[in-house]
């Protein structure tokens, strides 16, 4: 009990049960397997391991790292004819005969923030924080013992994990996990495991809608009966064309770690869902609050704060950033958003990826959305750039879509068509394809200096 355990499986049946079964009596700390070595050296000393789960045949830096650390590594054999099944072999003692099944107020899940601008923060999440999120998803989707969850998310994410894995299960029903996200295969799995929802974010849906008009007869057999959207903002026209696509109502929704995920969703029908909003709070308290801490009135731009039973304590060992984290019981989320009358949450974007230019600010999901009304754009994110006058500029890079060639001078003018002049990208990079993150996210902190505009 209270045994820190790294896990570096790959998506599937298996991990998904590990991670359950790491959980019910220690903490799970799962691990991206495509983590470098410095990496793992890194999260497996942060997270304090005891032992890394690792596939019977693995040799990569996840296990050099655990054998340099002086941690036991547990090998795990699938078991062919039990989905999620598998034996385990390890050192002698590697596991301590203490079993007892953890508490409530535990630390179920141990999770690293992305530490895009600094060294990634540890969340700990409690099997109380784990269990409110699953039944406020299970609550909000209006999930029964007859639906059956595509999980195409990776399972190192809290996405993965609580949305498309504890909340099916919470709600009695069912999930398959196939090996990772792959757009050419996922109408198979559509065909093949009869869901009836699944779970993505943005860049998924985009690569799964370039498949769909080869797919007709799969969408058209298929017992959808909603799609689900977080961990990003989807722009409207990709919902729209969703929606017209599988002929099922697309639920936006919004998380985040340090939340055990879900803050904020679109309802169901026959409830109002709002293009471009992130929804209703959907379990904890949602409010917004200014600088210094006063909680603003509906319709006010300013810092989403949340409070509730599946919102993290706070960080493992960093007093600095609880305190900046934590204002009178709300948790600043960091993003930038405004509530309307009806209590519909509208995000304007990350704080700290807002783009001054020269005094002027800007959202840089305002400047995607008009890029992605080109028709000749499939992806687009805008980011900023230093200049050595006006201290930050505004880039962009789009991918074009299939068969199409747009101009960066073209799709300049058709922003400014949309946007005040000084939210124009001053430059605009055609590429074949945008850098992610490893959930599948756009990632804009740091872009510039990828795409090579910055030395």
């Amino acid at each position: 009990r209270g045994m820190r355990i790294a896990l570096q499986l790959a998506n599937g049946p298996v991990m998904a049960t590990a991670f359950l079964a790491a959980s019910a009596t220690g903490t799970a700390a799962p691990l991206n397997p495509a983590l470098r070595r410095e990496e793992c050296d890194f999260y497996l000393a942060d997270t304090k391991a005891a032992a890394l789960i690792a596939e019977a045949e693995a040799d990569g830096p996840a296990v050099a790292a655990a054998e340099a650390l002086d941690i036991p590594v547990i090998r795990v054999h699938a078991a062919v004819a039990t989905a999620g099944g598998f034996r385990v072999e390890g050192p002698e003692g590697a596991v301590p005969p203490d079993r007892a099944p953890a508490s409530f107020d535990d630390i179920a899940l141990l999770l690293h923030t992305s530490g895009t601008t600094a060294r990634p923060k540890l969340v700990p999440l409690t099997h109380a924080n784990l269990q409110a999120s699953a039944r406020n998803i299970a609550s909000t989707l209006e999930l029964t013992s007859g639906d059956r969850c595509l999980n195409v998310m990776p399972l190192f994410h809290i996405h993965g994990l609580v949305a498309c894995l504890a909340a099916p299960l919470a709600a009695g029903g069912s999930v398959v996990v196939p090996p990772g996200f792959d757009a050419f295969t996922f109408f198979r799995w559509l065909t093949d495991a009869a869901p009836t929802w699944y779970s993505a974010v943005p860049t998924m849906h985009q690569a799964i809608l370039t498949r769909a008009a080869r797919n007709r007869a799969a969408i058209g057999d298929s017992p959808l009966r909603f799609i689900r959207s977080s961990s990003a903002s989807l722009p409207p026209i990709v919902m729209t064309e969703l929606e017209e696509t599988f002929g099922v109502p697309v639920i936006e929704s919004y998380g985040m770690t340090e939340a055990a995920h879900q803050m904020a969703s679109n309802p169901l029908p026959p409830a109002v869902r709002k293009p471009g909003s992130v929804g209703l709070a959907a379990g904890p308290d949602v409010a917004i609050m200014d600088p210094d801490g006063t909680l603003l009135e509906r319709g006010t731009v300013g810092e989403v704060v949340i409070r509730g039973s599946n919102v993290t304590a706070g960080y493992l060992e960093r007093p600095e950033a609880n305190a900046e984290a934590f204002t009178d019981g709300w948790f600043r989320t960091g993003d930038l958003g405004r509530l309307d009358d009806d209590g519909y949450l509208f995000l304007e974007g990350r704080i700290k990826e807002i783009v001054n230019r020269g005094g002027e600010k800007i959202s840089p999901r305002e400047i995607d959305e008009a890029l992605l009304a080109h028709p000749d754009v499939a992806q687009a994110v805008a980011f900023a750039v230093p200049h050595p006058k006006l201290g930050e500029d505004l880039a962009a890079a789009v991918v074009a879509a299939d068969g199409r060639e747009p101009t960066p001078e073209e799709l300049r003018q058709f922003v400014a068509a949309r946007v005040a002049a000084f939210k124009v990208p001053r430059k605009v990079l055609i590429v074949d394809e945008i850098p992610k993150g490893p959930t599948g996210k756009l990632q804009r902190i740091g872009l510039a200096k990828q795409l090579g505009l910055v030395s």
